[in-house]
Protein backbone atom coordinates (compact mmCIF):
# COMPACT_ATOMS: atom_id res chain seq x y z
CA UNK A 1 0.00 0.00 0.00
CA UNK A 2 1.58 3.23 -0.59
CA UNK A 3 0.18 6.75 1.64
CA UNK A 4 -0.60 9.55 1.08
CA UNK A 5 -1.18 12.43 3.23
CA UNK A 6 -3.59 15.12 2.52
CA UNK A 7 -4.32 18.51 4.29
CA UNK A 8 -6.65 21.64 3.25
CA UNK A 9 -5.85 25.18 4.29
CA UNK A 10 -7.35 28.83 2.44
CA UNK A 11 -8.21 32.16 2.79
CA UNK A 12 -8.28 35.00 0.53
CA UNK A 13 -7.60 38.69 2.07
CA UNK A 14 -7.39 41.87 1.09
CA UNK A 15 -4.66 44.51 2.55
CA UNK A 16 -7.17 47.49 2.89
CA UNK A 17 -9.78 45.74 4.71
CA UNK A 18 -8.44 47.69 8.02
CA UNK A 19 -10.26 44.33 10.16
CA UNK A 20 -7.87 42.10 10.71
CA UNK A 21 -8.89 38.10 10.48
CA UNK A 22 -7.88 35.86 13.94
CA UNK A 23 -7.35 32.33 14.28
CA UNK A 24 -11.23 32.20 15.20
CA UNK A 25 -12.18 32.98 11.83
CA UNK A 26 -11.41 29.40 10.44
CA UNK A 27 -12.93 26.20 10.39
CA UNK A 28 -10.95 23.71 11.41
CA UNK A 29 -11.52 20.14 10.57
CA UNK A 30 -8.70 16.91 11.76
CA UNK A 31 -8.28 13.76 10.40
CA UNK A 32 -11.36 11.81 9.22
CA UNK A 33 -13.37 14.89 9.38
CA UNK A 34 -11.70 15.64 5.91
CA UNK A 35 -13.93 12.80 4.25
CA UNK A 36 -16.89 15.07 4.28
CA UNK A 37 -16.07 16.21 1.31
CA UNK A 38 -16.36 13.23 -0.67
CA UNK A 39 -18.44 13.21 -3.31
CA UNK A 40 -18.54 17.50 -3.41
CA UNK A 41 -17.30 19.91 -6.00
CA UNK A 42 -14.22 20.61 -3.68
CA UNK A 43 -10.58 19.97 -4.53
CA UNK A 44 -10.22 17.28 -1.97
CA UNK A 45 -14.23 15.49 -2.92
CA UNK A 46 -12.35 15.49 -6.64
CA UNK A 47 -9.13 13.98 -5.34
CA UNK A 48 -10.08 11.43 -2.80
CA UNK A 49 -12.64 10.06 -6.23
CA UNK A 50 -9.34 8.95 -7.47
CA UNK A 51 -7.31 7.84 -4.21
CA UNK A 52 -10.47 5.38 -3.80
CA UNK A 53 -10.30 4.08 -6.87
CA UNK A 54 -6.83 2.91 -6.22
CA UNK A 55 -6.67 -0.13 -3.79
CA UNK A 56 -3.31 0.43 -3.70
CA UNK A 57 -3.75 3.95 -2.22
CA UNK A 58 -4.22 4.20 1.79
CA UNK A 59 -5.42 8.03 2.63
CA UNK A 60 -3.93 9.46 5.49
CA UNK A 61 -6.18 13.00 6.07
CA UNK A 62 -4.75 15.73 8.36
CA UNK A 63 -6.40 19.15 9.00
CA UNK A 64 -8.85 21.52 7.04
CA UNK A 65 -8.18 24.46 8.04
CA UNK A 66 -11.02 27.22 5.98
CA UNK A 67 -11.81 31.20 6.60
CA UNK A 68 -14.06 33.42 5.04
CA UNK A 69 -12.29 35.90 2.83
CA UNK A 70 -11.25 39.20 5.50
CA UNK A 71 -8.31 41.39 6.29
CA UNK A 72 -5.02 40.30 6.95
CA UNK A 73 -4.58 37.51 9.48
CA UNK A 74 -3.20 38.59 12.52
CA UNK A 75 0.45 37.69 13.55
CA UNK A 76 -1.20 35.73 16.66
CA UNK A 77 -3.79 33.94 14.88
CA UNK A 78 -1.31 33.21 12.15
CA UNK A 79 1.18 31.71 14.77
CA UNK A 80 -1.89 29.51 16.12
CA UNK A 81 -2.68 28.48 12.83
CA UNK A 82 0.49 27.46 11.24
CA UNK A 83 1.73 25.78 14.04
CA UNK A 84 -1.82 23.88 14.34
CA UNK A 85 -1.12 22.98 11.01
CA UNK A 86 2.36 21.75 10.51
CA UNK A 87 1.75 19.59 14.00
CA UNK A 88 -1.49 17.93 12.45
CA UNK A 89 1.14 17.29 9.43
CA UNK A 90 3.94 16.23 11.58
CA UNK A 91 2.01 13.64 13.27
CA UNK A 92 1.39 11.35 10.21
CA UNK A 93 4.60 11.62 7.93
CA UNK A 94 5.76 8.43 9.18
CA UNK A 95 5.40 6.02 6.10
CA UNK A 96 3.73 8.24 3.73
CA UNK A 97 4.72 8.18 0.31
CA UNK A 98 3.06 11.27 -1.17
CA UNK A 99 1.68 14.64 -0.21
CA UNK A 100 -1.52 16.53 -1.57
CA UNK A 101 -2.29 19.81 -0.09
CA UNK A 102 -4.89 22.28 -1.63
CA UNK A 103 -4.54 25.97 -1.12
CA UNK A 104 -6.13 28.83 -2.39
CA UNK A 105 -2.85 31.01 -2.83
CA UNK A 106 -3.69 34.78 -1.63
CA UNK A 107 -3.78 34.19 2.35
CA UNK A 108 -1.73 37.21 3.84
CA UNK A 109 -0.85 37.43 7.66
CA UNK A 110 0.99 39.97 9.77
CA UNK A 111 5.23 39.21 10.02
CA UNK A 112 4.33 36.44 6.88
CA UNK A 113 3.48 37.82 3.50
CA UNK A 114 3.76 34.30 1.79
CA UNK A 115 1.83 31.82 4.18
CA UNK A 116 1.36 28.93 2.03
CA UNK A 117 5.44 29.36 0.98
CA UNK A 118 6.16 29.03 4.51
CA UNK A 119 4.00 26.02 5.44
CA UNK A 120 5.22 24.34 2.27
CA UNK A 121 9.00 25.03 3.52
CA UNK A 122 8.38 23.83 6.62
CA UNK A 123 6.91 20.81 5.47
CA UNK A 124 9.89 20.36 2.97
CA UNK A 125 11.93 20.54 5.94
CA UNK A 126 10.11 17.80 7.82
CA UNK A 127 9.71 15.46 4.26
CA UNK A 128 13.12 15.90 2.72
CA UNK A 129 13.91 16.64 -1.11
CA UNK A 130 12.57 13.42 -2.71
CA UNK A 131 8.64 13.09 -1.29
CA UNK A 132 6.36 14.37 -3.84
CA UNK A 133 4.52 17.21 -2.60
CA UNK A 134 1.38 18.49 -5.52
CA UNK A 135 -0.86 21.16 -4.72
CA UNK A 136 -3.70 22.80 -5.93
CA UNK A 137 -4.46 26.76 -6.06
CA UNK A 138 -7.25 29.24 -6.80
CA UNK A 139 -5.57 30.85 -10.48
CA UNK A 140 -6.71 33.93 -8.44
CA UNK A 141 -3.64 32.72 -5.91
CA UNK A 142 0.07 34.14 -6.03
CA UNK A 143 1.98 30.95 -6.35
CA UNK A 144 5.32 32.58 -5.15
CA UNK A 145 9.20 31.54 -5.85
CA UNK A 146 9.67 29.95 -2.31
CA UNK A 147 6.16 27.70 -2.94
CA UNK A 148 7.70 26.78 -6.09
CA UNK A 149 11.09 25.79 -5.03
CA UNK A 150 9.08 23.12 -2.71
CA UNK A 151 6.88 21.46 -4.13
CA UNK A 152 6.96 19.15 -7.36
CA UNK A 153 3.68 19.76 -9.00
CA UNK A 154 0.49 21.72 -8.89
CA UNK A 155 -2.80 22.21 -10.68
CA UNK A 156 -4.89 25.54 -10.91
CA UNK A 157 -8.08 26.32 -11.41
CA UNK A 158 -9.48 26.76 -15.14
CA UNK A 159 -12.85 28.69 -14.79
CA UNK A 160 -13.74 31.83 -13.70
CA UNK A 161 -16.59 32.00 -11.92
CA UNK A 162 -15.49 28.79 -9.86
CA UNK A 163 -16.75 25.49 -11.04
CA UNK A 164 -13.88 23.33 -11.20
CA UNK A 165 -13.54 22.72 -7.76
CA UNK A 166 -13.34 18.74 -8.22
CA UNK A 167 -11.84 18.95 -10.99
CA UNK A 168 -8.88 20.46 -10.07
CA UNK A 169 -8.43 18.14 -7.17
CA UNK A 170 -8.54 15.81 -9.55
CA UNK A 171 -5.70 16.87 -11.69
CA UNK A 172 -3.32 16.80 -8.69
CA UNK A 173 -4.36 13.78 -7.33
CA UNK A 174 -3.66 12.43 -11.27
CA UNK A 175 -0.25 14.42 -11.28
CA UNK A 176 1.04 12.88 -7.53
CA UNK A 177 0.21 9.51 -8.41
CA UNK A 178 2.11 9.57 -11.59
CA UNK A 179 5.01 11.26 -9.80
CA UNK A 180 4.88 8.68 -7.09
CA UNK A 181 4.60 6.17 -9.67
CA UNK A 182 8.60 7.23 -10.66
CA UNK A 183 10.14 8.38 -14.07
CA UNK A 184 9.06 11.57 -13.89
CA UNK A 185 11.27 14.19 -13.67
CA UNK A 186 9.31 17.75 -13.42
CA UNK A 187 10.51 21.00 -14.91
CA UNK A 188 8.43 24.25 -14.33
CA UNK A 189 8.81 27.60 -16.14
CA UNK A 190 7.31 30.62 -14.56
CA UNK A 191 6.45 34.18 -16.37
CA UNK A 192 5.96 36.58 -14.27
CA UNK A 193 3.93 39.86 -16.17
CA UNK A 194 3.44 43.03 -14.60
CA UNK A 195 -0.31 43.39 -14.76
CA UNK A 196 -2.85 43.65 -12.57
CA UNK A 197 -6.50 42.49 -13.81
CA UNK A 198 -10.12 42.89 -13.01
CA UNK A 199 -13.58 42.75 -15.05
CA UNK A 200 -15.68 41.07 -17.22
CA UNK A 201 -13.23 39.74 -19.69
CA UNK A 202 -11.55 37.56 -16.91
CA UNK A 203 -15.45 35.16 -17.04
CA UNK A 204 -14.29 32.26 -18.88
CA UNK A 205 -17.10 31.04 -20.39
CA UNK A 206 -17.34 34.48 -22.49
CA UNK A 207 -13.78 36.63 -21.93
CA UNK A 208 -10.39 36.83 -23.95
CA UNK A 209 -8.66 35.01 -20.37
CA UNK A 210 -10.53 31.55 -21.29
CA UNK A 211 -9.56 31.69 -24.24
CA UNK A 212 -5.66 31.85 -22.91
CA UNK A 213 -7.12 29.37 -20.02
CA UNK A 214 -7.94 27.13 -23.25
CA UNK A 215 -4.71 26.93 -24.47
CA UNK A 216 -3.07 25.73 -21.20
CA UNK A 217 -6.35 23.12 -20.78
CA UNK A 218 -5.03 22.33 -24.40
CA UNK A 219 -1.13 21.32 -23.19
CA UNK A 220 -1.84 19.26 -20.89
CA UNK A 221 -4.85 17.07 -22.13
CA UNK A 222 -2.25 16.91 -25.46
CA UNK A 223 -0.22 15.30 -23.12
CA UNK A 224 2.44 18.41 -23.81
CA UNK A 225 2.62 19.47 -20.39
CA UNK A 226 1.66 17.93 -17.06
CA UNK A 227 0.36 20.98 -15.52
CA UNK A 228 -0.60 24.40 -17.24
CA UNK A 229 -2.24 27.62 -15.85
CA UNK A 230 -2.51 31.24 -16.10
CA UNK A 231 -3.02 32.99 -12.15
CA UNK A 232 -3.97 36.61 -11.67
CA UNK A 233 -3.16 36.95 -8.07
CA UNK A 234 -5.99 38.41 -5.96
CA UNK A 235 -5.44 42.20 -6.91
CA UNK A 236 -6.17 43.33 -3.49
CA UNK A 237 -3.28 40.81 -1.61
CA UNK A 238 -0.64 43.98 -1.52
CA UNK A 239 2.45 41.12 -0.88
CA UNK A 240 5.99 41.21 -2.76
CA UNK A 241 5.70 38.88 -5.32
CA UNK A 242 1.60 39.75 -6.71
CA UNK A 243 1.24 39.32 -10.52
CA UNK A 244 -0.38 38.05 -13.21
CA UNK A 245 2.04 34.89 -14.38
CA UNK A 246 2.16 31.78 -16.24
CA UNK A 247 2.66 28.27 -15.48
CA UNK A 248 3.75 25.27 -17.61
CA UNK A 249 4.95 21.97 -16.06
CA UNK A 250 6.37 19.33 -18.41
CA UNK A 251 8.18 16.16 -17.53
CA UNK A 252 11.99 17.00 -18.43
CA UNK A 253 10.76 19.56 -21.32
CA UNK A 254 12.63 22.49 -20.35
CA UNK A 255 11.97 23.71 -24.31
CA UNK A 256 8.55 23.44 -24.45
CA UNK A 257 7.82 24.63 -20.78
CA UNK A 258 9.89 27.61 -21.56
CA UNK A 259 8.08 28.45 -25.07
CA UNK A 260 4.73 28.09 -23.94
CA UNK A 261 5.04 30.08 -20.70
CA UNK A 262 6.80 32.73 -23.00
CA UNK A 263 3.98 32.68 -25.99
CA UNK A 264 0.71 32.46 -23.50
CA UNK A 265 2.68 35.69 -21.78
CA UNK A 266 3.12 37.18 -24.74
CA UNK A 267 -0.44 37.09 -25.89
CA UNK A 268 -1.74 37.72 -22.43
CA UNK A 269 0.46 41.39 -22.40
CA UNK A 270 -2.11 43.24 -24.88
CA UNK A 271 -5.32 42.30 -23.68
CA UNK A 272 -4.42 43.48 -20.02
CA UNK A 273 -6.03 47.14 -21.31
CA UNK A 274 -9.54 44.87 -21.67
CA UNK A 275 -9.32 42.68 -18.44
CA UNK A 276 -9.97 45.86 -16.36
CA UNK A 277 -13.10 46.69 -14.42
CA UNK A 278 -15.78 48.74 -16.21
CA UNK A 279 -17.12 50.62 -13.45
CA UNK A 280 -20.76 52.43 -13.84
CA UNK A 281 -21.25 55.80 -11.39
CA UNK A 282 -23.93 54.92 -8.91
CA UNK A 283 -26.38 57.90 -9.44
CA UNK A 284 -25.95 57.05 -13.45
CA UNK A 285 -27.05 53.14 -12.71
CA UNK A 286 -29.79 54.05 -10.56
CA UNK A 287 -31.33 56.41 -13.42
CA UNK A 288 -30.96 54.08 -15.71
CA UNK A 289 -32.34 51.49 -13.20
CA UNK A 290 -35.77 52.97 -12.77
CA UNK A 291 -36.44 52.97 -16.30
CA UNK A 292 -35.72 49.41 -16.72
CA UNK A 293 -38.31 46.87 -16.84
CA UNK A 294 -37.55 43.92 -14.89
CA UNK A 295 -35.09 43.11 -11.70
CA UNK A 296 -31.67 44.78 -12.48
CA UNK A 297 -28.55 43.57 -10.22
CA UNK A 298 -26.33 46.43 -8.98
CA UNK A 299 -22.75 44.47 -8.66
CA UNK A 300 -20.85 45.70 -5.54
CA UNK A 301 -17.69 44.22 -6.21
CA UNK A 302 -15.83 46.84 -4.18
CA UNK A 303 -17.32 45.26 -0.88
CA UNK A 304 -16.78 41.47 -2.38
CA UNK A 305 -16.65 39.68 0.83
CA UNK A 306 -15.19 36.86 -0.76
CA UNK A 307 -12.12 38.95 -2.45
CA UNK A 308 -11.39 40.10 1.81
CA UNK A 309 -13.26 43.07 1.52
CA UNK A 310 -15.31 43.78 4.78
CA UNK A 311 -18.56 43.34 3.91
CA UNK A 312 -20.06 46.23 5.82
CA UNK A 313 -20.62 48.46 2.49
CA UNK A 314 -23.84 50.54 3.06
CA UNK A 315 -22.79 52.77 -0.13
CA UNK A 316 -25.50 52.21 -2.65
CA UNK A 317 -28.16 51.77 0.14
CA UNK A 318 -27.36 55.12 0.90
CA UNK A 319 -27.22 56.09 -2.68
CA UNK A 320 -31.17 54.62 -3.81
CA UNK A 321 -32.32 56.54 -0.45
CA UNK A 322 -30.71 59.24 -1.73
CA UNK A 323 -32.32 59.24 -4.93
CA UNK A 324 -35.41 58.22 -4.32
CA UNK A 325 -35.25 54.97 -5.49
CA UNK A 326 -39.02 53.28 -5.19
CA UNK A 327 -38.63 49.95 -6.52
CA UNK A 328 -38.32 46.64 -4.38
CA UNK A 329 -34.66 46.40 -3.43
CA UNK A 330 -32.75 43.21 -2.06
CA UNK A 331 -29.74 43.80 -0.31
CA UNK A 332 -27.31 42.07 2.15
CA UNK A 333 -24.70 43.58 4.46
CA UNK A 334 -22.35 42.62 7.69
CA UNK A 335 -23.48 44.38 10.84
CA UNK A 336 -22.86 42.37 14.18
CA UNK A 337 -24.57 44.91 16.16
CA UNK A 338 -27.88 45.36 13.94
CA UNK A 339 -27.71 41.74 13.67
CA UNK A 340 -27.49 41.42 17.39
CA UNK A 341 -30.36 44.04 17.95
CA UNK A 342 -33.06 42.68 16.09
CA UNK A 343 -32.72 39.30 17.72
CA UNK A 344 -32.98 41.13 21.14
CA UNK A 345 -36.10 42.91 19.66
CA UNK A 346 -37.56 39.82 17.74
CA UNK A 347 -39.43 39.12 14.96
CA UNK A 348 -42.18 42.10 13.91
CA UNK A 349 -40.85 44.69 15.77
CA UNK A 350 -39.44 47.68 14.32
CA UNK A 351 -35.99 48.57 15.60
CA UNK A 352 -34.07 51.92 15.09
CA UNK A 353 -30.69 51.75 14.58
CA UNK A 354 -27.79 52.32 11.72
CA UNK A 355 -27.04 49.75 9.02
CA UNK A 356 -23.07 49.37 7.51
CA UNK A 357 -20.19 51.08 8.72
CA UNK A 358 -19.40 48.68 12.07
CA UNK A 359 -15.88 48.00 10.08
CA UNK A 360 -14.50 50.15 7.83
CA UNK A 361 -17.21 53.46 8.72
CA UNK A 362 -14.27 55.73 6.83
CA UNK A 363 -15.53 54.53 4.05
CA UNK A 364 -19.22 53.74 4.93
CA UNK A 365 -20.60 56.39 7.66
CA UNK A 366 -23.13 54.70 9.33
CA UNK A 367 -26.94 54.93 8.20
CA UNK A 368 -29.70 55.23 10.56
CA UNK A 369 -32.82 53.49 9.88
CA UNK A 370 -36.37 52.38 11.77
CA UNK A 371 -36.73 48.56 10.10
CA UNK A 372 -39.08 45.87 10.75
CA UNK A 373 -37.35 42.81 12.31
CA UNK A 374 -39.24 40.47 9.52
CA UNK A 375 -36.78 37.03 10.27
CA UNK A 376 -34.29 35.59 12.44
CA UNK A 377 -31.91 32.90 11.32
CA UNK A 378 -28.45 31.22 12.25
CA UNK A 379 -27.11 32.41 9.59
CA UNK A 380 -26.01 28.58 8.82
CA UNK A 381 -26.53 27.70 4.81
CA UNK A 382 -24.19 25.85 1.88
CA UNK A 383 -22.47 27.37 -1.19
CA UNK A 384 -24.58 26.24 -4.34
CA UNK A 385 -22.00 24.70 -6.25
CA UNK A 386 -19.72 23.35 -3.54
CA UNK A 387 -21.86 22.45 -0.95
CA UNK A 388 -19.20 23.90 1.45
CA UNK A 389 -20.87 25.67 5.02
CA UNK A 390 -21.45 28.99 5.37
CA UNK A 391 -21.86 30.22 8.62
CA UNK A 392 -22.90 34.29 9.00
CA UNK A 393 -23.44 33.76 12.81
CA UNK A 394 -26.74 35.55 13.81
CA UNK A 395 -28.88 37.12 11.10
CA UNK A 396 -32.05 39.02 10.37
CA UNK A 397 -34.14 40.14 7.69
CA UNK A 398 -34.63 43.94 8.13
CA UNK A 399 -37.02 45.57 5.99
CA UNK A 400 -37.27 49.81 5.90
CA UNK A 401 -39.49 51.59 2.97
CA UNK A 402 -38.75 49.68 0.18
CA UNK A 403 -35.86 47.79 0.88
CA UNK A 404 -35.26 44.11 2.44
CA UNK A 405 -31.56 43.50 3.92
CA UNK A 406 -30.24 40.42 5.09
CA UNK A 407 -28.08 41.40 8.11
CA UNK A 408 -25.21 39.28 9.11
CA UNK A 409 -22.68 39.21 12.23
CA UNK A 410 -19.78 37.30 10.39
CA UNK A 411 -18.41 37.63 6.72
CA UNK A 412 -18.99 34.95 4.14
CA UNK A 413 -18.64 34.35 0.36
CA UNK A 414 -21.54 36.06 -1.16
CA UNK A 415 -20.91 35.09 -4.58
CA UNK A 416 -24.19 33.29 -5.31
CA UNK A 417 -27.33 33.41 -3.48
CA UNK A 418 -26.83 30.97 -0.51
CA UNK A 419 -27.96 33.20 2.24
CA UNK A 420 -30.78 35.06 0.55
CA UNK A 421 -32.38 31.67 -0.49
CA UNK A 422 -31.41 30.46 3.79
CA UNK A 423 -33.25 33.21 4.81
CA UNK A 424 -36.31 32.76 2.87
CA UNK A 425 -35.60 35.16 0.29
CA UNK A 426 -35.87 35.02 -3.55
CA UNK A 427 -33.84 37.41 -5.39
CA UNK A 428 -35.84 36.71 -8.45
CA UNK A 429 -38.62 38.65 -6.25
CA UNK A 430 -37.13 42.08 -6.28
CA UNK A 431 -36.32 44.68 -8.80
CA UNK A 432 -33.09 45.70 -7.91
CA UNK A 433 -30.70 42.85 -6.44
CA UNK A 434 -27.30 44.08 -4.53
CA UNK A 435 -24.96 41.40 -5.38
CA UNK A 436 -21.50 41.62 -3.27
CA UNK A 437 -19.37 39.58 -5.84
CA UNK A 438 -17.87 40.32 -9.13
CA UNK A 439 -19.43 37.95 -10.92
CA UNK A 440 -21.64 34.62 -9.80
CA UNK A 441 -22.74 31.74 -12.16
CA UNK A 442 -24.50 33.05 -15.44
CA UNK A 443 -27.72 30.96 -13.87
CA UNK A 444 -28.01 32.82 -10.67
CA UNK A 445 -28.68 36.16 -12.01
CA UNK A 446 -27.26 37.21 -15.42
CA UNK A 447 -29.64 34.65 -16.96
CA UNK A 448 -32.60 36.15 -15.86
CA UNK A 449 -31.83 40.18 -14.53
CA UNK A 450 -32.84 42.71 -17.26
CA UNK A 451 -29.10 44.90 -16.62
CA UNK A 452 -26.04 44.42 -14.08
CA UNK A 453 -24.68 47.38 -13.16
CA UNK A 454 -20.72 46.71 -12.27
CA UNK A 455 -21.22 50.15 -9.81
CA UNK A 456 -18.41 52.34 -8.92
CA UNK A 457 -18.45 52.27 -5.29
CA UNK A 458 -15.72 52.35 -2.40
CA UNK A 459 -14.45 49.58 -0.72
CA UNK A 460 -11.67 46.83 0.43
CA UNK A 461 -11.73 44.98 -3.38
CA UNK A 462 -12.65 48.13 -5.49
CA UNK A 463 -11.90 47.37 -9.25
CA UNK A 464 -10.54 50.91 -9.32
CA UNK A 465 -7.05 49.48 -8.51
CA UNK A 466 -5.28 53.27 -8.49
CA UNK A 467 -7.82 54.08 -5.61
CA UNK A 468 -7.01 51.57 -3.17
CA UNK A 469 -2.95 52.30 -2.20
CA UNK A 470 -0.99 49.35 -2.90
CA UNK A 471 2.72 49.45 -0.98
CA UNK A 472 4.21 46.16 -1.13
CA UNK A 473 3.85 44.97 -4.32
CA UNK A 474 6.09 45.23 -7.24
CA UNK A 475 6.24 48.04 -8.94
CA UNK A 476 6.29 48.67 -11.91
CA UNK A 477 3.07 46.92 -12.54
CA UNK A 478 -0.16 48.28 -15.26
CA UNK A 479 -2.42 49.47 -13.74
CA UNK A 480 -0.90 51.47 -11.07
CA UNK A 481 1.58 52.80 -12.92
CA UNK A 482 1.98 54.33 -16.62
CA UNK A 483 4.40 53.21 -19.02
CA UNK A 484 4.71 49.61 -17.73
CA UNK A 485 7.40 47.67 -20.18
CA UNK A 486 7.30 43.82 -20.56
CA UNK A 487 10.32 41.16 -21.68
CA UNK A 488 9.01 38.20 -21.04
CA UNK A 489 11.49 36.08 -19.38
CA UNK A 490 10.76 32.11 -17.95
CA UNK A 491 12.76 31.37 -14.76
CA UNK A 492 12.98 27.54 -14.93
CA UNK A 493 12.62 24.87 -11.69
CA UNK A 494 13.67 21.70 -12.09
CA UNK A 495 11.39 20.31 -9.46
Amino acid sequence: MKRILIADCKQEISSFNPLPSHYENFLIGHGEGLYDQRGKNQELGGALAVFDARPDIEIVPTICARAGSAGLLSAEGWKKLSEEILAAISAKLDGIDGIYVSLHGAMGADGELDPEGYLLEKLRERVGPDMPIVISLDLHGILTDRMLRNVDGFAIYWTYPHVDFADTGRRAAELLLKLMDGGIKPVAARVVIPALVRGDELITKTGCYGELLAECRRLEEEGRALASGIMIGNPFTDVPELCSQVLVLTDGDRETAEREAIRLAEEFWPLRFRMQGKLVPVDRAIGQARSIDGPVIFTDAADANSSGASGDSNAILAALRDAGYGKRVLAQIIDAPAAAAAHEAGVGVTVTLTLGGTIDPARFPPMPVTATVKLLSDGEASLETMKAPLRAGPTAVLTYDNVTVVVMSRSVSLFDRAMYYANGLDPADFDLIVVKSPHTEFHMYDQWCARNFNVDAPGATSANLKSLGHRICARPVYPLDENVSFAPRATIYEL
